[in-house]
């Protein structure tokens, strides 16, 4: 039986991070420029500030992850304060321990808290309960800090993001709904090619479309995604939760592959991004991912420096 609370909810908290259209475009820009001025700090001048300094990040994970646990951990560590990481086998979130009340334990012994989960609704849970910032590493609907420390990345590459096309081919899943979120609200023309049967649902380009006015594209051809595509994206055909459809989903996806043959329909200045775990030879080739055009690995460091400018806008004040 799962746990139950009765306790009421502190109410929204302005500086929760539970997806991307739960913030302003003036808090997402303001981070966009804190992100990029903190690693240019930090690669070019050797500095960090300690603006956390004596803060505490609680670090939940129902679902691991290399890039989210270390990103986080980092960003604390160069900001000033410290992560604490707690396994799902400590919490049980819902079954040993009800998660509003882990909210409401965690609000009164650290600063913040960020979880990675399989069901948004504990995001939300986590959120409606705390008195701190929540922040969301990834649920089953939204990855905000991929979507923003990918818009990064693509900041650096050309300058700017309004007008360029992103094109994502594969799955429909939480990582493209962050991408076109997050397209919308810094007016990037958004293309998406997925098979039949696993696109995003019409209600998430309706929901976006109410408040932001970009360009879509939504087809079952890659070729027809990237033809004008200033940056290619991918991501794993299978999620975590989803590994006994692997064997039904690897024969529809292979079309879908980034390969060096749909990188040649693309314009030559287009850049290639996968948020990782890459299954190399799958989703995308090795040719590709550790070719020219790819930014892959920039693209994953810039996860410690979106995340760290989160913190310290959060709790330290910038």
């Amino acid at each position: 039986m799962a746990a139950v609370s009765n306790g009421a909810p502190t109410g929204a908290n302005p500086f929760d991070f539970v997806d991307i259209m739960s913030s302003s475009p003036q808090t997402l820009g303001h981070l966009l420029s804190l992100a990029a001025r903190l690693k240019s700090a930090h690669r070019q001048l050797g500095r960090n500030d300690p603006v956390c300094a004596g803060k505490v990040l609680a670090m939940i994970f129902e679902k691991p992850s290399l890039r989210t646990r270390v990103s986080f951990d980092v960003a604390m560590t160069h900001l000033g304060g410290s992560a604490i990481y707690i396994s799902p086998n400590e919490i049980g979130l819902g079954s040993r321990e009800a998660v509003p009340d882990v909210a409401r334990v965690l609000s009164g012994m650290c600063d913040a808290i960020m979880a990675r989960t399989f069901a948004h609704q504990t995001i939300e849970q986590l959120a409606a309960f705390a008195s701190v910032p929540v922040i969301n590493g990834l649920s089953d609907r939204s990855h905000p800090c991929q979507a923003m420390a990918d818009l990064l990345t693509v900041q650096e590459e050309f300058g700017s993001l309004e007008g360029r096309t992103l094109a994502y081919i594969g799955d429909g899943n939480n990582v493209a709904r962050s991408l076109l979120e997050a397209c919308g609200v810094f007016k990037m023309n958004f293309a998406i090619a997925t098979p039949p049967g696993y696109a995003l649902p019409a209600a998430d380009f309706q929901a976006l479309q109410s408040v932001y006015r970009i360009k879509t594209l939504i087809t079952s051809s890659p070729k027809e995604a990237v033809v004008q595509a200033d940056v290619i994206y991918t991501d794993t055909w299978v999620s975590m939760g989803q590994e006994d459809e692997k064997a039904a989903r690897m024969p529809i996806f292979r079309p879908y592959q980034i390969n060096s043959q749909l990188l040649a329909a693309a314009p030559a200045h287009a850049i290639v991004m996968h948020c990782l775990p890459a299954y190399r030879n799958v989703e995308i080739t090795d040719a590709v991912l550790d070719g020219p055009q790819s930014r892959v690995f920039q693209q994953a460091h810039n996860r410690l420096h979106f995340q760290k400018a989160l913190l310290a806008f959060q709790i330290g004040g910038m």
